[in-house]
């Protein structure tokens, strides 16, 4: 993928190639462009928790719309404009990564418990995610955060790196240490490996999937916080239809949909292809309705080249 990646580069660099250099590798074109796909990337990983477990969140996006609109409530209760910017800010990031998680865990829950297959759970709680944030939102945008909010997380920047870049990076090293270093990690491959061979083996098959849940959710409540700081507003419509750009980086990224293979860098890796392509047909003036004809030839693709891989 980092192969595939590195051709797709060169050759819009090539293409958009003009009088005054190529428009496609100026710094601040790339820089946007890696901001652009990290909210995607750090979903990514997350979803990858579950497909190595053989399940699937269709619910990341609406999860990422809800929190986002819980956290910008926060950020706008009259009630609190006495209390100080950061506790404010602090506060409702938490409350945004808790309402995430809170997500995460019921579909863990009705996978493990109720046995609902994922597909099933995590499609009626994407209607349910959508549902409560029109509800909390009404329907309109919510906007007139702090400063800092928008300035330092949406805005800001660590090293000339935007911050969103960098927390996808830091996502990124923490997916890979959790399924290389940590025996969760290696749960996570053999439930989706074999799983009646995982509970023969004495693999806690039923606490891995849950915590591959949590994780997916806790990751989308980061995309949450930090996109809302970008575009400095949240709305019930955030990253709609988003939850297909998630699981196709992942599976653009080598993971499998039969579960046990993949990788966060992978992960990472799709999300970047799928970015990268994107903007190189905007600067190439492509019509949008080519666009998304090409993010499917080249999921379709690299699916197959997988399983030619596999033979």
């Amino acid at each position: 993928m980092l192969a595939v990646l590195l051709v797709m580069g060169t050759a819009l660099a090539i293409a958009t190639r003009g009088p005054e250099g190529s428009t496609f590798l100026t710094a601040g074109n790339l820089l946007d462009v890696a901001r652009q796909f990290s909210f995607v990337a750090i979903m990514a990983v997350g979803e990858l928790m579950v497909i190595l477990t053989a399940g699937i969140d269709l619910s990341v996006a609406a999860t990422l719309a809800l929190s986002g609109v819980v956290m910008a409530k926060v950020l706008t209760l009259p009630a609190l404009a006495e209390v100080s910017v950061a506790a404010r800010v602090a506060s409702a990031m938490l409350v945004c990564l808790f309402v995430a998680l809170t997500v995460g865990l019921i579909n863990g829950s009705l996978v493990v418990r109720v046995k609902l297959p994922p597909f099933i759970a995590t499609l009626g709680m994407l209607s349910i995610c959508r549902g409560l944030a029109y509800a909390v939102s009404r329907g309109h945008p919510i906007s007139g955060f702090p400063d800092v909010f928008s300035e330092s997380i949406g805005h800001g920047t660590v090293g000339g790196a935007p911050v969103p870049v960098v927390i996808m990076v830091l996502v990124t090293a923490a997916g890979w240490f959790i399924l290389s270093r940590t025996r969760w990690g290696r749960y996570f491959y053999a439930v989706g490996g074999n799983e009646q061979a995982a509970r023969f083996a004495g693999v806690p098959v039923d606490r891995a999937k849950l915590l591959a849940y949590a994780l997916c959710s806790f990751t989308a409540g980061i995309s949450a916080i930090l996109m809302t700081a970008w575009l400095g507003t949240a709305q019930s419509t955030a990253m709609f239809g988003g939850e297909l750009d998630v699981i196709a980086a992942t599976v653009i990224g080598g993971a499998s949909l039969m579960g046990g293979h993949g990788t966060a860098l992978g992960a990472l890796l799709g999300a970047a292809i799928m970015g990268v392509l994107r903007n190189g047909l905007v600067l190439l003036n492509c019509p949008a309705y080519y666009r998304d004809v090409s993010i499917g030839l080249v999921i379709i693709f690299a699916v197959a080249l997988d399983r030619f891989r596999k033979r």
